[in-house]
């Protein structure tokens, strides 16, 4: 009768045990489509596309994310965000998102003298992310993005130097 109880009791532990386990796994898994985006918006104040020590970061920017269909292009994800006052923004996505193409663009300045995107295709102001666990990347959760500027319509005075500090000539006459 003891062995009888002693093995109820092992089997019941046991049970619990791989019911937890179980649960676990499946939480692990949801957490694979579960994604932490962040990213920051600039302000561009040397028209040139990248962060100098010149740029400002904006608070209060929108940006918005996109995935299309890989297929037929349509739109099958938007969702936006505002900037707080480090100029940074988050996110959070769910959902597999690996056969569509996403990305981040700039939706709106809160600054009206630095508020320009650039309109040439080659040019555009996007940043691309990859929003699936099936992409190598070891960190599942959480995605960074590059920052994003808006920029001012006349460059600063202060460009120049900062270029030259940087060892670059740019093509565009001050």
């Amino acid at each position: 009768m003891a062995s009888k109880a002693i093995f109820f009791s092992f089997f019941v532990i046991s049970a619990v045990c791989l019911s937890s386990l179980a649960g676990f796994a499946a939480a692990d898994a949801d957490d694979f489509d579960r994604f932490q985006i962040q990213g920051s918006v600039y302000c561009d104040t040397c028209r040139v596309q990248f962060v100098t020590r010149l740029s400002k970061f904006l608070e209060g920017a929108k940006v918005k994310l996109e995935c299309r269909s890989r297929t037929n292009g349509t739109i099958t994800l938007t969702k936006e965000a505002v900037t707080d006052k480090t100029g940074s923004y988050k996110m959070e996505v769910t959902g597999d998102h690996e056969e569509e193409v996403c990305e981040l663009v700039l939706v709106q300045s809160p600054d009206s003298g630095c508020s320009d995107v650039s309109t040439e295709a080659y040019l555009r102001n996007a940043a691309k992310i990859s929003l699936t666990a099936n992409d190598g990347i070891v960190s599942h959760e959480t995605r960074i993005v590059n920052p994003l500027g808006f920029m001012v319509q006349t460059p600063l005075a202060d460009c120049p130097a900062a270029f030259k500090e940087l060892g670059i000539v740019p093509d565009v006459t001050f």
